[in-house]
């Protein structure tokens, strides 16, 4: 359903960090896309979707906007709760925070998920439904 999606950045070497972290985890990767911004997601044989990370100002923003302003919520699909638990892991040593550790959420059925806030606060998650969840 999602075709691209993106996030403007502060720094983007950190950003990229971190990015390329949370990336092994979910079998996932980063790929250049100029000098100010790169993309997330399966690969460049299959480059859709994807969320684009970068620095520089979009032409869609509202005056006064700015990178962390508005936080921005991301969740990645994970196959199975150790990927789950590896991407929070990734995330934290890649300079993450944490916003709600691995574990069942109360009201989502079977679900079970982990959020981290990247370095510029936006609340990025993976997560996993059904059987794989329990």
């Amino acid at each position: 359903m999602i075709d691209h999606t993106g996030i403007v950045v502060t720094d983007l070497k950190t950003a990229r960090t971190f990015y390329d972290a949370i990336a092994k985890p979910l079998g996932l990767g980063t790929i250049d896309n100029g000098p100010d911004a790169f993309l997330f997601g399966k690969s460049a044989q299959e480059s859709i979707p994807y969320l684009w990370i970068g620095t520089l100002r979009p032409s869609y923003w509202v005056e006064g906007s700015r990178a962390g302003i508005n936080q921005m919520h991301v969740a990645f699909i994970a196959k199975d709760k150790a990927t789950v638990d590896a991407f929070y892991e990734a995330a934290l040593a890649a300079g993450g925070r944490d916003n709600g550790p691995p574990g069942p959420r109360e009201g989502a059925g079977d679900y079970y998920g982990a959020f981290v806030l990247d370095p510029d606060g936006n609340n990025i998650e993976a997560c996993v439904r059904g059987p794989a969840a329990g």
